[in-house]
């Protein structure tokens, strides 16, 4: 008996250093993973203070609901953070209530298609038990705290005195552990009223997203005065999955890349193309890639998945029913798609829809891509620009080569070679794995230059290979890639660039002040892009010519 009676009470102490250390995390942890250090939790939270003070004044049956409604908010507010936390190193921006949610069903998708489903189920399965682990457990730690302090009193009130008195001296004398961590803490409360005080603005902010949608005047313009620069023109709008500013400056990696865009201005030029390069701001960050190209192709800011989902199912024009109803045939080809995609025809207009099912790849699968992106362009020829006769073409293409994880990227191969995709046989398993690149930070970066630099040779083949006078390519990236890669507070800015072979083209466009080249220099114009879409048709509608270039943002 006195043995159970030890490992009871060595079993009940335990558990009270877990609910202290429980709560404790939940009144300080930061919502970044890279401000999550010991030195954050060397601090005096002043809502544990209050509520030791507060707890034990109340009737047995109200303190018992008290503090499991506490134990509530605090397992929420840690689930916040963690959100927050996952949030910030994917998409460099905290997780929002009021409109992430939706996020949910495409991020499990994601998910599973990029480690496998058996692996996908695992780690959802894993998040979720840990997020119902913190709504249960937190409640309970606090109950098992207060039945603590209420047995013992004088030492709580006592404590109380202590820890407020520094409490107050600390918050005075403005002492911090780390820079804005001051020792006196509010970061719970603060943290809790912040994400309260954001849900009334969100609302706003949806509505007049809303009203947006719906008030276009491209909509009342003839067709006849839609895009009269670019007649007879084939126009490609291609993607390069996370092809961000880190991919040309500032990391270990661009200078690679910009040789691999500096040899291809030479290398276009020599056959009479030339470019003009920029930067646009992309409302997403680190994924979600199909928000940056809404907010292109519909000039409109959409930085969540809620604004998608209510402009899919708007009327407002696109970039592709624009081109549609100026007489182009309007394409789709996005390779990483391996279900049906209703919006690519009821939203965007398109005439077809190319996908991973329907462009005859025989070849293998490089991990998340389901094809190279030299074969996804090469498809594109044959099966629309090699047609005749046929109409001028308008295509979005997403390269996906260049999407993470960034391995098992393939090489290129002889474009004469790439018939139906079987030459890429054996490839995949003579590259790096997931497991072999994520070991380390430097290998994912040097992983993810070199997928971005296969992107862009295969696109600067293509044009080589196919290009002629009636081509007109304008190649952007989605957004920066994850933090692993792009490092804390990069920014959203992602190269864009415009190539034509016929000069009249680019004169349209030399009002927007472009840089010179495939590659833009630090320096370069930087817009939102949702003010694309409204300055392409611009400048080459009736009045180009006179192109108002707007101000860089």
């Amino acid at each position: 008996m006195r043995r159970w009676s030890s490992v009871r009470r060595a079993g009940g102490a335990l558990l009270t250093v877990l609910a202290c250390v429980l709560v404790w995390f939940a009144l300080l942890a930061p919502d970044r993973a890279s401000d999550l250090t010991p030195a954050a939790f060397a601090r005096l939270p002043l809502e544990a203070i209050v509520l030791v003070a507060v707890l034990p004044l109340l009737p047995p049956r109200a303190r018992r609901v008290a503090a499991v409604l506490v134990g509530l908010v605090l397992g929420l507010l840690t689930v916040l953070k963690l959100l927050d936390m996952a949030f910030f190193e994917t998409l460099d921006r905290p997780f929002d209530t009021v409109v992430d949610w939706g996020y949910l069903g495409p991020l499990t998708g994601l998910v599973v298609d990029s480690v496998g489903r058996a692996a996908g189920v695992g780690v959802l399965a894993s998040v979720g038990l840990l997020v119902l682990v913190l709504l249960v457990a937190t409640p309970l730690a606090v109950l098992r705290l207060t039945r603590l302090v209420v047995r013992h009193r004088r030492a709580s009130r006592r404590a109380v005195g202590g820890f407020g008195l520094a409490w107050v001296l600390c918050a005075a004398l403005g002492l911090s552990v780390v820079t804005a961590a001051p020792v006196a803490s509010t970061s719970a409360s603060t943290y809790a009223l912040g994400e309260v005080d954001r849900i009334p603005a969100e609302i706003r902010d949806q509505h007049a997203f809303t009203r947006a949608t719906a008030q276009d005047p491209l909509a009342a313009v003839p067709a006849a005065r839609l895009l009269t620069g670019l007649r007879g023109k084939d126009v490609l709008f291609v993607f390069v999955e996370s092809y961000g500013r880190v991919a040309v400056q500032g990391s270990t990696f661009s200078p690679a890349v910009d040789a691999v865009l500096d040899a291809g201005t030479r290398r276009l030029s020599a056959q009479g193309f030339g470019a003009r390069s920029a930067f646009l701001t992309s409302p997403t960050y680190g994924g979600i890639s199909w928000l940056a190209h809404s907010t292109l192709q519909s000039g409109l800011w959409v930085d969540s998945q809620q604004r998608y989902a209510e402009l899919m199912t708007s009327t407002r024009p696109t970039l592709s029913s624009t081109f549609r109803r100026a007489g182009w045939r309007t394409v789709s080809d996005v390779p990483a798609n391996t279900r049906p995609w209703p919006q690519g025809r009821s939203f965007y207009g398109y005439d077809r829809l190319y996908d991973a099912r329907n462009v005859g790849y025989a070849g293998p699968r490089f991990g998340y891509p389901t094809m190279p992106d030299q074969y996804t362009l090469d498809a594109f020829h044959r099966l629309e620009l090699a047609r005749h006769p046929r109409r001028p073409v308008m295509a979005e293409i997403d390269l996906v080569t260049s999407h993470a994880p960034w391995s098992r990227t393939p090489r290129l191969v002889d474009p004469r070679t790439v018939g139906d995709g079987s030459v890429f046989d054996g490839m995949p398993e003579q590259a790096p794995s997931k497991s072999v690149i994520w070991r380390s930070r430097q290998r994912v970066r040097a992983a993810y230059g070199l997928s971005v630099r296969y992107s862009l040779n295969a696109l600067i083949s293509f044009v080589q290979t196919y290009g002629d006078r009636h081509l007109v390519l304008v190649f952007l990236g989605d957004h920066q890639p994850a933090t692993i890669v792009s490092g804390e507070r990069a920014g959203h800015d992602v190269p864009v660039t415009v190539v034509a072979q016929d000069p009249a083209v680019l004169a349209r466009i030399s009002g927007w002040n472009w840089q010179p080249g495939l590659r833009p220099h630090p320096d370069a114009p930087v817009w939102r892009m949702d003010a694309f879409r409204d300055r392409f048709l611009t400048a080459f509608g009736p009045a180009g010519a006179r192109s108002d270039p707007g101000r860089p943002h």
